[in-house]
């Protein structure tokens, strides 16, 4: 138990000694996990991208398709971040679009993770108290910058976790987290 006493204690000695006027440093590690979900499509087959851990479960590109989707919707439709092309990719885990090939799925986070790291790179710590409106079934709730990069992030995490899943239930290349 001293041992943990000694690392808490530590650790509340290190202060921030600078200021910064991004949110990047705050977000830092999200990158490496945007590399993971890229190294785990990359080698695919677009036969591939059909494999599924049970018959009710998402495919692989099914999930890729979503994480692409969120990222897209909430940064670009409700934070108003991107060009024209994210209103496209915020509609690729819409029930009737099409299946995407592993290229596509590559170009999609891609694209997405390069507006994300954009926007964390502008964005200054005061701006996570902005509000938005939230508008579902009918309720409108207003949520903050903070809420939607957090929920984004959780997501970018959950949907991964359920990729590598996937892909290691098959015998495929996972990261080692």
């Amino acid at each position: 138990m001293e041992q943990y006493k000694r690392y808490f204690t530590r650790q509340k000695e290190y202060k921030l000694t600078t200021t910064t006027n991004s949110l990047w440093p705050f977000y830092q590690g999200w990158d490496n996990y945007q590399q993971h979900l890229l190294q785990a499509i990359r080698p695919l087959t677009d036969e591939q991208l059909n494999l599924r851990v049970a018959p009710q479960q998402r495919t692989v590109h099914e999930i890729t398709a979503h994480i692409v989707g969120a990222r897209a919707g909430w940064f670009h439709l409700h934070l108003g971040e991107g060009d024209a092309t994210m209103e496209d990719l915020s509609h690729w885990d819409d029930e009737d679009a099409p299946i995407r090939s592993t290229k596509e799925l590559l170009h999609g986070l891609e694209a997405t993770w390069a507006m994300i790291e954009d926007c964390l790179k502008r964005w200054n710590p005061a701006s996570l108290n902005d509000n938005y409106i939230r508008t579902r079934d009918g309720e409108h709730r207003p949520i903050t910058r903070q809420w939607i990069i957090w929920h984004v992030l959780e997501h970018d995490l959950n949907h991964g976790g359920e990729l590598f899943l996937t892909l290691g239930t098959h015998g495929h290349w996972v990261p080692d987290l």
